[in-house]
């Protein structure tokens, strides 16, 4: 098959889904309201709760989940065919990735900001929410330990990729200040940002990092994760305008950019699939069930 077929039609699908299901949702599940006061007003506080203009939000949210899930999920699908890959992306973003987040989200607004572990006591009790809680604390440190594993072996075997990720960080910062504590303008600064997120691609790429095998009796692996969790401790308790947000917020327009160049060569060259769209002849070890599926 054509891949700008299969272009065409996810990009169909997933405007639909925006432009019907999402619609539907927002008007007759959620009953959204411009109107309503949201808790980064209510409740702002300069960490936690800050009004924040309507595309850095839009990017923080977009980056927040398309992050290593969407790209590593597709990935390991297409082993059973270019099919179960593409409707991974598709029909799983729109009926139960992007339904979900928007529910989740939803409750939260219009719960003061609360999380759904905090909001579960009201219809489960203390105590189960209590057991909630230690749940999602447990599922959430298998997901943190599933993405260090993967950015920390690309650090390993990429080294050029090194300098670009946490040079990053940097560059959030700096926006997150320009934005909110100079209030330069927000297009200016989103170019220079993008700017310098794509220089530190070629600085990476000029001066690769490249670890000993051991660093502090870890290995080089090991050591990058230890350092991956401090980060995550680190941005979790900063407020949220200081890198969270600029940080999601730049990425997400490097994201586009990539997108675009991706779809451009797609619509230039047009290259035909060579996976199967069902592929029958699954690796060793593949799970059994997913083996009878294919």
């Amino acid at each position: 098959m054509n891949s700008l077929i299969l272009a065409v039609v996810g990009i169909a699908m997933m405007v639909a889904g925006y432009l019907l299901y999402s619609r539907f949702l927002g008007r007759r599940v959620y009953k959204l309201s411009a109107s309503f006061r949201t808790p980064a007003h209510e409740l702002q506080d300069g960490v936690d709760f800050v009004p924040t203009n309507k595309f850095i939000l839009w990017g923080h949210h977009f980056t927040s989940v398309a992050g290593a899930a969407p790209i590593v999920g597709p990935a390991v699908a297409v082993i059973w065919g270019w099919l179960p890959a593409f409707l991974w992306v598709t029909l799983g973003t729109v009926f139960f990735a992007g339904m979900h987040d928007l529910g989740a989200l939803w409750a939260s607004v219009r719960n003061r900001g609360q999380s759904i572990g905090t909001l579960s006591a009201r219809y489960i009790g203390k105590r189960g929410s209590r057991l909630f809680l230690v749940v999602i604390f447990l599922l959430l440190l298998m997901v943190n330990a599933a993405f260090a594993v993967v950015i920390s072996g690309l650090l390993v075997s990429t080294p050029t990729s090194v300098i670009p990720t946490w040079g990053a960080l940097v560059v959030a910062v700096l926006i997150g200040q320009a934005i909110y504590r100079f209030k330069w303008n927000l297009p200016i600064v989103s170019v220079i940002g993008v700017i310098a997120l794509y220089g530190l691609i070629l600085l990476g790429d000029r001066f690769p990092v490249v670890l000993p095998e051991t660093v502090l009796g870890l290995s080089a692996e090991a050591f990058w994760i230890l350092v991956l969790f401090v980060y995550a401790a680190i941005a979790s308790v900063l407020p949220v305008w200081v890198l969270l947000q600029p940080r999601d917020y730049i990425n997400g327009l490097q994201l586009f950019i990539g997108l675009g160049l991706l779809y451009g060569a797609v619509l230039i060259f047009q290259p035909e699939l060579v996976a199967p769209a069902i592929n029958a002849n699954v690796p060793d070890g593949t799970p059994a069930s997913c083996r009878c599926c294919s």
